[in-house]
């Protein structure tokens, strides 16, 4: 008699079973396991054409990386950070950071020399690999660059790998070695390390198999960028788990090349940010003809109603929203996988996905808030076997807990259907989710105070019909400063080279002051106000 299957429970515990033991070995995990002629990645270039990487061509590079990691004294748990857009050269870089135990450190391309230099400072990076076109952002420092398509050998990467020995092997650095460093920004102070350990990992698997429903029959395409980690896990690491050829698109979004992509490599899962899925709605390219999507998915801010509208129509699709934190991973969403897929309800976040237990609190307790009442969306820890996250790095202690322990706050406000779904109402703080990237305000508004002409200021999302939320920023002049178009130019312009080109404020408002309580903290929540009966 055949065995009989195993349950979904038990399918989640045997991954979280592979990855926290204590010999894990991420390369083999990722690479070196699977058959050395299978496609790993299929690398889409703005013109139309495509490039093949396979796991044995992807594991000799890595291994001539690693090898110059090693003549650079890179060893088990020292930082290498990467900014670099989606290519060979990237993965490359990120199996042979892991090959030689090191830890990866992800940097978005948009960022500014200063936003680099500062996360590179706070991993303490010993080495950074640049494109060749980002390179004039990284600053002198105690770290080594490289730089991908360079031709100086003195730091050129291809040169300096092809030069160096080998690396022979991998290193097994067990499920709680560290695997990923990375940053996540907040309203106040620095952006935050997060650290990743290995068993992470396990959660992101889960996520592909049961959230997205990924199968071995699957083309995957993840059109997140790298540098965050919604991209990072689910468009290259947990696809490399699974063994599972993935999708990276070259250079910026474009429409119609999307739409040809899609078409020429048959694809039939694709995940995006719901702004992506705006974009393609609202373009003047229309849909082609020979699309082959069965499973659309969506993540890194809420899914509004009008996606799913378009979808069903021209795609005859609906697009499942999936939410997820850097440190969670991937804990709610509207399941794929057929054993678990329930009904789209719009504007609802769906469930708690396996691996994971999440809950809504009342304010201040661990006590759950009722059936349809507001609350802080929470993840009951021991419910769940995906949970990694203890806290942030140089921290002792963090907000994240409730008091007892037992959960974690995601800082997010949401209320519990009857039916067991989730609806997301607001964050709890002034994060900006826009176009899928997390923003805090204090980043924006530190970068806007240090021009000369700016006497205050305070940075908020307002509704955008394309990204959901846009930066605006509200500016107290000078007395001596006049104001005029040049100027607010000047201001975007200043956040864009000082910090991220992404995170420039996409309008500008001068004003004679900021809204104040009697304390003296700006009340951004009165700012955001504003915006949204302006807007109606």
């Amino acid at each position: 008699m055949a065995p009989k299957p195993l349950s979904v429970t038990d399918r989640v515990a045997g991954i979280v079973g592979v990855f926290s033991a204590p010999d894990a070995d991420p390369a083999w995990l990722l690479c070196d396991r699977h058959p050395a002629d299978a496609i790993a990645f299929t690398f889409a270039e703005p013109d139309g054409t495509t490039a093949d990487l396979s796991f044995g061509e992807l594991r000799e590079r890595s291994r001539r990386f690693a090898g110059l990691l090693t003549e650079l004294g890179v060893g088990r748990g020292d930082r290498v950070a990467t900014l670099m857009g989606k290519g060979a050269d990237l993965v490359a870089v990120l199996l042979g950071t892991w090959r030689a135990g090191a830890v990866y450190v992800p940097l978005f391309t948009a960022f500014a020399a200063d936003a680099v230099t500062s996360r590179l400072t706070g991993a303490d990076a010993k080495v950074i690999v640049a494109d060749a076109a980002q390179a004039a952002k990284v600053a002198e420092g105690p770290w080594t660059v490289l730089v991908a398509g360079d031709g100086d050998t003195d730091r050129d990467l291809a040169a300096r790998s092809a030069a160096a020995e080998p690396f022979t092997g991998s290193t097994p650095i067990g499920g709680d070695g560290a695997f990923v460093h990375m940053f996540t920004s907040g309203t106040t102070g620095a952006p935050k390390g997060v650290v990743h350990p290995l068993r992470y990992v396990a959660g992101w698997q889960s996520y592909l198999q049961f959230g997205l429903g990924v199968r071995d029959d699957s083309v995957y395409w993840c059109g997140a960028d790298p540098g965050w980690a919604y991209g990072l896990y689910s468009a290259v690491v947990a696809p490399m788990v699974l063994g599972l050829r993935s999708v990276l698109q070259r250079g910026g979004f474009d429409v119609a090349a999307t739409w040809r992509a899609m078409v020429e490599l048959g694809v039939t899962d694709y995940a995006a940010a719901p702004t992506v899925f705006r974009m393609l709605r609202v373009s003047d390219v229309g849909v082609p003809d020979g699309l082959r999507l069965r499973r659309l998915s969506s993540a890194g801010e809420p899914l509004t109603a009008e996606v799913n509208e378009w979808a069903s129509t021209a795609l005859g699709l609906r697009v499942h929203d999936h939410y997820g934190q850097t440190e969670l991973g991937m804990p709610i969403g509207f399941p794929h996988h057929p054993d678990l897929e329930i009904p789209v309800t719009d504007q609802t976040m769906g469930v708690a996905l396996p691996g994971w237990s999440v809950t809504v609190l009342k304010e201040s307790t661990s006590t759950e808030a009722e059936i349809g009442e507001p609350g802080l969306l929470a993840v009951d820890i021991a419910a769940s076997p995906l949970m990694t996250f203890t806290g942030y790095t140089g921290r002792a202690v963090t907000d994240r807990f409730t008091a007892d322990g037992r959960y974690y706050l995601s800082g997010d406000l949401a209320t519990r259907n009857a039916d067991g779904t989730l609806r997301f109402s607001s964050r709890d703080d002034d994060v900006i989710i826009m176009a899928g990237y997390r923003i805090g305000p204090f980043d924006v508004e530190s970068v806007l105070a240090q021009h000369a002409a700016v006497a205050e200021c305070a940075v908020v999302a307002g509704p955008d019909p394309v990204r959901g939320e846009a930066i605006e920023a509200f500016v107290v002049l000078r007395e001596d400063v006049d104001e005029s178009e040049e100027l607010i130019a000047e201001l975007q312009n200043h956040v864009r080279q000082r910090y991220a080109a992404h995170a420039s404020p996409r309008r500008v408002h001068v004003v004679p002051s900021l809204p104040k309580t009697a304390s003296g903290k700006i009340q951004r929540v009165q700012l955001r106000r504003e915006l949204r009966e302006a807007a109606r």
